[in-house]
């Protein structure tokens, strides 16, 4: 009865949460060989000679409350999280070891997310996938052969495709500060006669956000459908994935200015930040006293993925899939003062002899695109050795237009003033070979060729400006793993990385057109496990040529360019440490101590006084927004343990540290977001009954101690009245804010 009742509410799309396995004291390789077939061609066992960060859906469930996913990955090492909205529900974001999402490869079920011509993620598009997702493998550094953008700083692969064998259901429902909601259905049938396989999840998320006018309206839905031959050698899957995303606009940040004749020692941008608001955001700002109410960020994506998984015996194995992410959306936004020029038009003659140069309007900019391909792998193991041979084709058709869709004059209804075709070809194809070469001893081999072919049809500030590129990038990485009494493992391994430029890069560097960036990772570490004490540490060095750096420079259409710099690198210290010395105590840590510099690097600022630009150059610099140091930890305390049976409370106790991130790469103390240290509290109440497999209670506190601060900002400068004046804008984020977390599992 229970299963019909199930399958019922699967056809009244009536869909509920299953209850999560925790896979925490599995064996440390089982993470690897656990998971789906889909994504193990690119996930690392503990064998592999690199840095990686399991994470499971236990781990996730603990806050899921409504934050976006970079929120929840917060506790990884050498990874630091931002948001535009001050709480992390809207737009967010994440860097791993200072490299941001552009440079971050980011794959769901082994299929590529990242925007192809963007290169960035934006997870704001996929609303409450965590409550979908299994497990997470996050790769700091190169890394192995992915598909899709190139991992200059780390790889994040996700897998949602788990269902559970037996029909299960649930609810989960979070309320919080700034009027924040999360709602979550998900049901599954399990596993039915004919070895058919149906799960559904629907979501629902919404904040009024702590910045002014950065609400958030996000909603999400999931279905999956599989079908498994009798002897569980063939498996074919469907996924469908949809989000909706509406945003207020709250990305320019909060602007504070001070000139060359200020004195250092007294200038303290957190008192300007606050004299002005902390929460203000300037955006859609008709005058000193009305907005725009319509300022906003609106997009839609839509998620189709095809899996068959097929065992050929008992050592190879095959998986194909096929893929379409198809996107469309608009920012909608208000201007005041805008030049007919920019939008292509004449001046406005209201009269005789009075010609009208700029107007105020409102205006829509367009993505709308196709992403699509085919990714495959074949597989063949045996105790001693792992050899997969994968790939993908991957094809990228999108417009960028925009619409004025009201003026106060001179601008006719729905003109569109431009409307731009791009097309982007990326092939890849790898081998990887884990190879057992004595007893304790594995060798690690992983080739692959990508080969990239990019063409844009103008762009929105220079419409005739055509690009057609083709790149072809071999990308090797090498290592060594010994393991020591089966407790110790120490390994070495050397990558090599290439990364073609962004579309803002070619529309920002017309006078000069941007290289690929090549990056050499040298990597080495030692890792320990024991049931009661487990510690890392993993040395990097990250050397990169042509890496793309913002310097200030303009180019002809007044963007600011990246500019590719000949030298810079990375290079660091990872430590990880966790100790659990009975069953109601836990602690874990982890810290980055790092030095990021750029070996010679020019800066520009604008001069208003005498037109064009001025220079200054830079040696042995920082990289901007790269702290360093990273520190994370957690405690975690069952005062009860033995009293409560199938109940369990929990008391967690979360830090994080970040030290003083540079705006740009000037090593600028005034050019700086200021360091700051956070603590949040969480209590986890946890119940088992006859009728629910888990009733879970969590209050979440974050930023405690309501310390005041920024995670992420920008810079400029210019020279103007004979001094040179720089603004810098920083992301408030919220005091002590909350969170409370209910829900049910059959």
């Amino acid at each position: 009865m229970k299963r019909i009742f199930i399958s019922g509410c699967l056809l009244l799309a009536a869909p509920t949460l299953f209850a999560q396995t925790d896979t925490s004291r599995a064996t440390s390789d089982s993470f690897y060989l656990l998971s789906p077939v889909e994504v193990r061609s690119l996930r690392l066992s503990t064998r592999a000679p690199f840095a990686t960060s399991n994470v499971t859906a236990k781990e996730l469930s603990k806050q899921n409350l409504g934050q976006n996913m970079p929120y929840l990955l917060n506790q990884t090492p050498s990874l630091i999280v931002n948001a535009d909205d001050g709480l992390g529900v809207g737009y967010s974001s994440l860097r791993i070891r200072g490299t941001d999402m552009t440079r971050i490869n980011v794959t769901l079920n082994g299929i590529p997310v990242n925007d192809p011509e963007s290169q960035g993620t934006f997870f704001v598009d996929l609303p409450d996938l965590a409550s979908s997702t299994s497990t997470i493998q996050i790769q700091r550094g190169v890394g192995s052969s992915t598909n899709g953008a190139g991992a200059f700083g780390g790889s994040i692969n996700i897998s949602n495709l788990e269902q559970r064998k037996e029909a299960g259901a649930a609810v989960s429902n979070a309320y919080g500060s700034y009027n924040t909601w999360k709602h979550t259905l998900r049901a599954g049938t399990g596993l039915l006669k004919g070895g058919f396989q149906f799960d559904v999840r629907l979501s629902k998320m919404s904040s009024s956000g702590y910045v002014d006018r950065s609400s958030s309206d996000l909603s999400s839905a999931q279905l999956i459908g599989s079908w498994t031959s009798k002897n569980q050698a063939t498996n074919i899957k469907f996924n469908y994935l949809t989000g909706k995303e509406r945003t207020g606009q709250a990305w320019n940040g909060l602007g504070v200015a001070f000139t060359d004749k200020d004195n250092p020692s007294t200038f303290n941008y957190e008192t300007a930040l606050d004299q002005q608001g902390r929460r203000t955001n300037t955006l859609g700002q008709i005058d000193s006293t009305h907005y725009y109410n319509n300022q906003t960020d609106n997009y839609w994506q839509d998620y189709y993925q095809l899996f068959l998984n097929q065992k050929i015996n008992s050592n190879w194995s095959l998986n194909l899939a096929t893929f379409l992410t198809r996107g469309k959306g608009y920012y909608n936004e208000y201007k005041n003062g805008e030049s007919f020029a920019t939008y292509n038009l004449p001046n406005f003659v209201a009269a005789p002899g009075d010609t009208l140069s700029t107007t105020n309007l409102t205006r829509q900019l367009w993505l709308d695109n196709y992403y699509y391909g085919t990714v495959f792998s074949t597989s063949y193991v045996t105790a001693k050795t792992n050899f997969i041979l994968g790939g993908a084709y991957t094809r990228y058709d999108g417009k960028n237009y925009g619409y004025v869709t009201w003026a106060d004059y001179g601008v006719p209804l729905d003109y569109r003033w431009y409307n731009l075709p791009s097309f982007k070809g990326d092939f890849n194809i790898y081998a990887k070979l884990q190879q057992q070469i004595a007893p304790n001893f594995y060798g690690f081999a992983d080739l692959q060729y990508r080969n990239v072919i990019y063409t844009i049809n103008g762009f929105r500030e220079a419409p005739t400006m055509d690009i057609s590129n083709r790149y072809q990038f071999f990308n090797p990485k090498v290592g060594l793993s010994y393991f020591i009494n089966n407790k110790g493992k120490i390994y070495a391994s050397y990558a090599i990385a290439n990364k073609e430029p962004s579309r803002d890069d070619f529309e920002a560097g017309l006078q000069e057109q941007p290289k690929p960036e090549h990056l050499q990772d040298f990597e080495a570490g030692y890792e320990y496990r024991s049931a009661v004490f487990q510690a890392g540490v993993t040395g990097y060095y990250m050397q990169y040529k042509n890496q793309l750096i913002l310097t200030g420079k303009i180019n002809d259409v007044g963007a600011y360019a990246r500019t590719n710099v000949d030298k810079s690198y990375r290079a660091g210290l990872e430590i990880t440490t966790g100790i659990r010395p009975n069953q109601w105590l836990q602690f874990n840590a982890n810290t980055t101590f790092s030095r990021n510099k750029i070996s010679s690097i020019t800066q520009y600022a604008d001069d208003y006084d005498a037109g064009g630009q001025v220079s200054q150059q830079y040696k042995n610099t920082d990289i901007s927004l790269s702290p360093n140091t990273i520190v994370g930890g957690s405690l975690t305390l069952e005062p009860f343990y033995k009293l409560t049976g199938d109940q369990h409370l929990y008391l967690d106790l979360l830090e994080k540290y970040i030290s003083r991130q540079y705006l740009d790469n000037a090593s600028d103390k005034m050019k700086s977001i200021n360091p700051y240290a956070l603590t949040d509290l969480r209590l986890r109440y946890e119940l088992g009954t006859k009728t629910f497999k888990n009733i879970s209670v969590v209050v979440m506190v974050n930023n405690l101690l309501n310390k005041k601060y920024e995670n992420n900002g920008y810079t400029y400068s210019y020279v103007t009245g004979g001094a040179l004046t720089t603004e810098n804008y920083y992301f408030p984020q919220a005091g002590t804010n909350w969170n409370l977390g209910l829900s049910f599992t059959l």
